[in-house]
């Protein structure tokens, strides 16, 4: 069920990432730095195992996880997480957890762009990719 999302994705558009980012507790310089990056990213798998590359000129990240099971992740933005990924309806659905926080980062495809929907609260960024 991963394979809609095999591939390598570049940034198109980003709509409401700043206050995304503010929510998460970003703080500015970073904001504005990483507000102003296209990334690529990169899904594979590796056997039972999903990576996803992240790659951009602000910072370049890669996490490697079974579906449904809780790994350890230090965020672009240098938060360390537990995050689990899962599958449900389609959807790739990422919940990252620290210091009694939690966000999350639903991956869909739509009409073959890859749809990223981030909410943390009720701040909600939607990121559109395309395939590379």
């Amino acid at each position: 069920m991963v394979e809609p999302f095999l591939g390598t994705w570049k940034l198109v558009s980003s709509e409401n990432f700043e206050d995304y980012m503010k929510e998460l507790g970003v703080d500015f310089a970073a904001r504005n730095a990483a507000g102003l990056v296209k990334p690529s990213v990169t899904i594979s798998l590796n056997e039972e195992k999903v990576n996803i590359q992240t790659e951009s000129s602000f910072k370049n990240t890669e996490i490697s996880f079974k579906l449904g099971e809780e790994f350890d992740e230090t965020t672009a933005d240098s938060r360390k997480v537990k995050s689990t990924v899962t599958l449900e309806g389609g959807s790739m659905i990422q919940v990252q957890r620290w210091l009694g926080k939690e966000t999350t980062i639903k991956r869909k495809i739509v009409e073959g762009k890859m749809v990223v929907e981030c909410t943390m609260n009720n701040v909600v960024s939607t990121r559109t990719y395309e395939k590379v």
